[in-house]
């Protein structure tokens, strides 16, 4: 008999949790028993469609999880770490999509193309990596493990959505008070130590999140954190900078690396069109690359533009794009839930 699952969705009105709950409708590789939309108390009786039925959403609460098989939070940091214990001492396995546990060193980061096997040392809590970090290291892995991987130069051009819907509406609000030519003031965004809030639209700001002691930002330094724990080489030499840009939905990088044996591009080429998870657009005689635009609303990490160094000869460049808010968030955390049932986890 196959087993079913109660799955819990934590932030179920944010962006992530509406995608979350979309994936959760489209699942084919498990069987749904009951959902659970839990939010906070201000979203708390509102109702959302699922499989055609009206579902009430509940206030997060510890008790909330009593049940729970797999309770998958994008609510925020606060939130998870007050609430992630408590789902797992009822007895479910939470997959967080924040910052929260990332870096403990008793919680799995996972992007399954990369590390599906970490998820066998889970102790209740699962790490979904950040946005940015997700799609360099899917493309990257399959290249590491043919000809290993020395360094990593990452820019990212980051889709306004990886903030939430607050700012997808300031980036409209503002678009369209410039074009008809009105004034208006940018938000003072709520977030810790932000002590300015530049325009949005019509710009490129070199900073998202804040920035710590050593003049990197929180999100640079997750990527380069991150991308040494999934892909477990604490001595790979990783830097980012992250630039929001105006675009709404659809993560961009442009990323260097070098690796360790001699390489020949036509051979990544045909590494990375077989990958698990990657799909390969790169024919510049045809102008064929990724794009944001044309990314968004599907699973996969599209990776183009790869060509050799000019200079170093282990030294190749590669323009990688994914949709932040599904691989990048919602579609890996399914992803991990279907790894744990198909490893047989849970």
């Amino acid at each position: 008999m196959t087993k079913s699952y109660h799955i819990a969705v934590v932030g179920a009105t944010g962006a992530v949790g509406t995608q979350m709950i979309q994936l959760l409708e489209e699942a084919a590789t498990f069987k749904i028993k009951q959902v659970s939309f839990l939010s906070s108390a201000r979203s708390a009786g509102q109702t959302l469609s699922f499989k055609g039925e009206e579902i009430t959403i509940k206030e997060a609460t510890p008790e909330s999880f009593e049940g729970v098989d797999i309770a998958l939070f994008s609510a925020g940091g606060s939130v998870s770490k007050q609430l992630a214990q408590a789902a797992v001492d009822r007895g479910a396995i939470v997959i967080d999509n924040t910052s929260a546990f990332r870096m403990d060193e008793n919680v799995p980061l996972v992007v399954p193309e990369v590390n599906k096997s970490a998820l066998k040392n889970h102790q209740g809590i699962i790490a979904n990596p950040n946005c940015s970090t997700i799609q360099m290291v899917a493309a990257l892995e399959p290249i590491r493990k043919k000809w290993g991987l020395k360094r990593v130069i990452v820019s990212t051009y980051q889709a306004v959505s990886g903030s939430g819907v607050t700012a997808i509406r300031e980036l409209e609000e503002q678009s369209r008070a410039i074009l008809d030519k009105e004034s208006f003031t940018p938000e003072i965004m709520p977030v810790k130590g932000d002590k300015k809030h530049y325009q949005i639209a019509f710009n490129a700001l070199p900073q998202i999140d804040v920035f710590t002691e050593n003049d990197y930002t929180y999100e640079e330094m997750k990527m380069v954190n991150e991308t040494k724990k999934i892909m477990e080489d604490a001595s790979l030499q990783v830097a980012a900078t992250c630039v929001r840009i105006p675009v709404v939905s659809g993560h961009s990088e442009s990323v260097y690396i070098e690796v360790e044996k001699e390489v020949d591009v036509e051979q990544v080429r045909a590494t990375l069109k077989e990958a698990e998870g990657v799909v390969l657009e790169d024919n510049p005689a045809t102008q064929t690359y990724p794009q944001a635009a044309s990314a968004v609303g599907k699973k996969e990490v599209f990776v183009g533009r790869i060509r050799r160094d000019l200079d170093h000869p282990l030294g190749l460049h590669m323009w990688i794009v994914s949709d932040n808010l599904l691989k990048g968030a919602a579609w890996n955390s399914i992803q991990i839930a279907e790894s744990l049932i198909e490893l047989e986890l849970i």
